[in-house]
């Protein structure tokens, strides 16, 4: 059977593509080439589906929800505060999984930040 390999692409609907795009860039540091290709880090992908019903998402409209990998989550977040971003007051941990903290870009996506434990 064959399967996929990993995530190929993350693709968002942007009312202004070049200021979401260099929000990624400036808050975030994803940082990709010339050519939209963004050479991650290597390390674990969760694919989980949620309840239809959900808040977990942020508003009930978003249907999906973008993780990021962080080496310091409070580092990250103080960064994303300091810039100005939408950034969420609860951290969630989850003991053997890590610490989880979330930021909303501004398009309005909730985007989760997580530092593995």
């Amino acid at each position: 059977m064959e399967r996929v390999l990993g995530i190929g692409g993350y693709f968002l609907r942007a009312a202004d593509p070049a200021a979401l795009g260099a929000w990624y860039r400036d808050c975030l540091g994803l940082d990709p080439s010339a050519n939209d290709v963004w050479q991650q880090e290597a390390g674990p992908t969760v694919f989980a589906p949620f309840e239809a019903d959900t808040d977990y998402f942020g508003a009930r409209t978003q249907q999906t929800m973008l993780n990021f990998r962080v080496r310091d989550l409070d580092a990250m977040l103080a960064q994303l505060r300091e810039q100005g971003a939408d950034v969420a007051d609860d951290v969630q941990e989850m003991a053997g999984i890590g610490r989880f903290g979330w930021v909303t870009d501004p398009e309005g996506n909730r985007i989760e930040l997580w530092q593995a434990g």
